[in-house]
């Protein structure tokens, strides 16, 4: 093989296929700034979202040989080895070079084994895709100095089955998007894990580094509503664990900061699973830091509240109460509360929050996407609307915001 690097930034990719391999593969696609095609009757909720906020294009329909016009490269995301076949053909015919999840040996590129470092990207090739990732975990403990205190990766000698003790389930933070806020430990066991169950708001670089043969669950995917689909979740981590296998739960900031972690811990030790439990970084601390607001700040807000806004403040279901907290003085972080932003900004208005009061919101943050909407209590809701900011967004109430200016510009300058 001839290790290579590409600068895709601006230049076509053709992926075809929208399953789970394309759900690994997309995000550094798109980190490299390419420009990704994407043809596949059906795509993942993953994919779909990436579609939806525009950052791919979707062909909604079967490869065509023509497709690979244009491309730099090909991705083929299948496991169907005569459509493989078709489309390793049509790239070949047209000199382009073909990346093939179903045989590598068939194919006129490969993806490197990848840790990623800051600005260091280590590229493992060579010998069977175990062994690579061998090699790049090993690379990996070395550049986070874990050395022995950390533990070093399991022997198969600690994988047990039915026939001895289960396994085990591991409930970890994943950070709120920047895929280098995942703790040490966090991402250590990553690399150990059978099976990972993730949902749609996971840094998607992170599944770009699990191990070929790793099953990787989408939670998002589970055709129930709400309920059913976490008595789902709930049963995979158990099955998955009693027959013998290494779980990693990955969930998108903090697993207990409304991640249903504290549900899939109960569900796991009434069958008697081992549990660990990984904090993680939570969007509702980061994603204001991120934007240079402080949560807290001397002289300004002594205080901070977490709260969730996926249900309108009049729901007979909602457990907030919104009187009080228009009462305190401190930081308000809203999050999911973007669809009910306008009920919400009104009810604290009514109930004694002066409408001049500063907010934020911040969409997507610490990730590329991030943007922000700096406005007015009163005024959020419109300027939300006409900004067409998009979930995942999370919303900031108070003094804070204003401190924020002289702290944007300090951020700016250590970029």
């Amino acid at each position: 093989m001839y290790p290579l690097a590409l600068r895709l930034a601006g230049r076509r990719v053709l992926v075809v296929g929208g399953g789970a391999v394309a759900t690994r593969r997309m995000p550094a696609l798109l980190a490299a700034g390419a420009v990704v095609d994407l043809v596949a009757p059906e795509l993942t909720p993953a994919l779909r979202a990436h579609a939806d906020a525009g950052r791919l294009r979707w062909i909604p329909r079967r490869f065509q040989p023509d497709d690979v016009d244009g491309a730099w490269l090909v991705q083929t995301a299948v496991d169907d080895p005569a459509a493989a076949a078709q489309v390793s053909v049509a790239a070949q015919e047209r000199r382009v070079f073909c990346v093939r999840a179903d045989d590598r040996t068939a194919a006129t590129a490969w993806t490197p084994a990848v840790t990623r470092q800051g600005p260091v990207t280590v590229a493992v090739l060579g010998g069977t895709p175990r062994r690579a990732v061998a090699v790049r975990d090993a690379i990996t403990d070395l550049l986070e100095r874990k050395g022995a205190a950390a533990g070093g990766p399991r022997s198969t000698g600690d994988r047990v089955g039915a026939a001895g003790v289960a396994g085990r389930v591991a409930l970890v933070g994943a950070g709120p998007g920047d895929p280098e806020l995942i703790t040490v430990r966090g991402r250590r066991l990553l690399a150990e894990a059978d099976v990972v169950v993730v949902d749609r708001l996971i840094p998607g670089l992170l599944l770009d580094e699990l191990r070929p043969e790793v099953e990787l669950v989408d939670a998002s995917k589970i055709p129930y509503g709400p309920a059913r689909a976490q008595e789902e979740i709930n049963r995979i981590l158990v099955d998955r664990a009693l027959a013998g296998a290494w779980v990693v739960r990955l969930k998108g900031g903090d697993p207990y900061v409304f991640g249903r972690g504290g549900e899939e811990l109960l569900a796991c030790a009434a069958a008697g699973v081992p549990v660990t439990v990984v904090p993680g970084v939570s969007s509702a601390i980061a994603g204001p830091a991120a934007a240079g607001i402080p949560v807290t700040h001397r002289g300004v807000a002594h205080e901070f509240t977490v709260l969730s806004g996926h249900l309108a403040p009049d729901d007979a279901a909602s457990l907030v109460d919104w009187p009080a907290l228009a009462r305190l003085r401190g930081t308000l972080v809203i999050l999911m509360g973007l669809r009910n932003l306008a009920a919400i900004a009104a009810v604290l208005q009514a109930h004694g929050r002066p409408p001049g009061t500063p907010a934020a919101v911040i969409q997507e943050a610490t990730t590329g996407e991030q943007r922000v909407v700096r406005s007015t209590l009163a005024a959020v809701a419109v300027d939300t609307a006409a900004a067409a900011i998009r979930p995942p967004a999370l919303v900031v109430v108070g003094d804070v915001v204003e401190v924020s200016d002289a702290l944007r510009e300090t951020l700016a300058r250590g970029r």
